[in-house]
């Protein structure tokens, strides 16, 4: 007999309201004990780790915020690496990443799921 898995559905937690950032930037926030960088570009808002493993300072959310080859990323404000916003891989080393998880505008408001 083979054991079902169970999946739960994820918990969203509200960040913060979407005017509260600017097109084109970051900000920090602390989600279930993690900083997160939560960037907005002009048509979508993702959430990445907000540690720079080069510089092994937490400032991504600082980042400069572009598109490289059609990518949507976040360049480190310290050594200018870039890093995609849907999955956290470095663009200038992709033996390196940092955690993503799902985030959504609801109601206006600027939401992350953990699971």
């Amino acid at each position: 007999m083979r054991a079902l898995a169970i999946q739960r559905a994820p918990d969203w937690e509200d960040v913060c309201a979407l005017e509260d950032i600017v097109p084109s930037t970051g900000v920090c926030a602390l989600v279930d004990g993690k900083q997160v960088a939560i960037v907005r570009t002009d048509g979508a808002i993702y959430a990445i780790g907000n540690f720079d493993p080069f510089s092994k300072a937490f400032v991504l959310s600082r980042g400069i915020v572009g598109d490289k080859g059609g990518v949507a990323k976040i360049a480190s404000p310290i050594y200018k690496q870039s890093f995609d916003l849907r999955t956290g891989r470095c663009l200038d080393d992709p033996n390196v990443a940092v955690p993503v998880w799902p985030a959504r505008v609801r109601e206006g408001r600027v939401e992350v799921a953990f699971s």
